[in-house]
């Protein structure tokens, strides 16, 4: 039943408070005012006072307009007709495409039940050298991509949609540059893969709310499609300007502040998000990849520093690569011990060597002598970074292992590389 109100006793920036009995926590109502019908969502209740996030903005709304209560939270329509098309946070056309209004789901439910799940063990390939080799993405995992403005991670995201061997891809964009939108829009296209991914889009320009509502969209669509068999990637950037739209609202609301003005259930409210990664014991998955933007280069700052307590490791994208030391998967024990024995061998040897060229470059840069050593470490390290750290790489992880085999073969004897003599005998590229 909807239940029609018009006692609106504040309006504070874009969020309407209105006395209301039996409401229920993001539930939606619409506000009809002179400009219109105006959507907005309840973002708390004390008592009777209910306060509502106008999603267009309350401009134009006075205290004697009429607020109906919908009875129910954001829905997004789901079905087959989803792919390929490109909506705005609120589950509404940006590609000029007609409305879906059947199967409604709710969004913003909770996690699955643990039981359901099995343990990861099954590898995301991506193409990606840095990622496949040295911290393979696996299955349910949830990953942040910790990185700073400039550096380019949504080119990053953006290949891994077009390379990633999974069935579906759903893009959760927060906060975005118009250009950056139109970017993941016409490199999807042009390569082929925009007909198996999903957009939901909320740009700079765009209300706050829907800022918010991106991720629960994102992840409710990726969940019935999971239950449906399909192995589902989730790409959200950039989580720092969900966080942020948290922190305005919460200002709105003059709820006491936490750490740098950030609400204080802002883990809690990370955390609802991540844990929707998950590997159904009898259906498909949800992995989840993250842009989290750190202010400053701060890893300490509140949402990197909340985002590591939940996450499975994390990227760190520094100078236009995914930097080898910082860089974890927590899970790729689950998968590289599957694919080819020279796997853990390869990732573990090439790392300690790149090790010693970084600290082969300090001695360098302090005027250090270079023995023939050293002279090899910094020839290896240049190798390294141009061939395995190269983000425009695309090659499957097989030919990634043969390249690491190769680089160290045109650098190094068999014996300075400290490799078992078995593994050398089968792998160690013939001259």
């Amino acid at each position: 039943m909807q239940k029609i109100y018009n006692r609106i006793i504040q309006i504070s920036g874009n969020v309407v408070t209105v006395e209301a009995k039996d409401i229920g926590y993001r539930d939606l109502a619409e506000i009809s005012s002179k400009k219109g019908k105006s959507l907005a969502q309840v973002i708390r209740i004390d008592g009777e006072h209910i306060y509502l996030q106008v999603f267009a903005g309350s401009q134009g709304v006075s205290t004697g307009d009429k607020v109906r209560f919908l009875g129910h939270a954001m829905r997004v329509s789901f079905s087959e007709n989803l792919l390929g098309r490109i909506f705005n946070g609120a589950g509404l056309p940006r590609d000029n495409g007609p409305r879906l209004e059947e199967n409604m789901i709710e969004i913003g439910g909770p996690p699955v039940n643990p039981a359901k799940r099995i343990i990861p063990d099954k590898m995301v390939r991506t193409g990606i050298p840095m990622i496949d080799v040295f911290n393979s993405l696996v299955e349910s995992q949830k990953l942040p991509i910790f990185s700073v403005p400039g550096e380019p991670y949504n080119e990053v995201l953006a290949r891994i949609a077009m390379q990633a061997e999974v069935d579906l891809i759903i893009l959760g964009g927060m906060g975005l540059k118009y250009d950056d939108y139109l970017f993941f829009r016409d490199t999807l296209d042009k390569h082929g893969s925009l007909s198996r991914s999903i957009f939901f889009v909320h740009t700079a320009s765009d209300p706050t709310v829907e800022c918010l509502l991106v991720p629960d969209i994102s992840l409710a669509v990726a969940e019935e499609f999971a239950l449906k068999g399909k192995r589902v990637l989730v790409l959200l950037t950039d989580m720092t300007n969900f966080c942020d739209a948290l922190k305005e609202i919460s200002i709105t609301m003059e709820q006491i502040p936490s750490n740098r003005g950030y609400p204080g259930d802002l883990y809690s409210q990370l955390a609802a998000r991540y844990e929707k990664a998950v590997d159904f014991d009898t259906a498909g998955s949800i992995t989840t990849l993250a842009v989290t933007t750190m202010p400053g280069d701060d890893v300490t700052h509140p949402v990197p520093d909340n985002t590591g307590y939940i996450t499975e490791g994390q990227f760190y994208l520094r100078n236009k690569s995914i930097e080898p030391f910082g860089s974890l998967s927590r899970l790729k024990q689950q998968v590289n011990g599957k694919t080819r024995k020279d796997h853990r061998t390869i990732m573990d040897r090439m790392i300690q060597l790149f090790a010693d060229y970084r600290s082969t470059l300090e001695k360098q840069a302090m005027g250090f002598h270079m023995s023939e050593w050293d002279k090899k470490l910094l020839q290896y390290g240049k190798m390294f970074e141009e061939k395995m750290m190269n983000l425009s790489m695309n090659i499957p992880l097989e030919k990634a292992l043969d390249l690491g085999w190769q680089i160290m073969a045109d650098n190094f004897e068999p014996v300075e590389t400290g490799i078992k003599t078995d593994l050398i005998k089968e792998f160690w590229p013939k001259k």
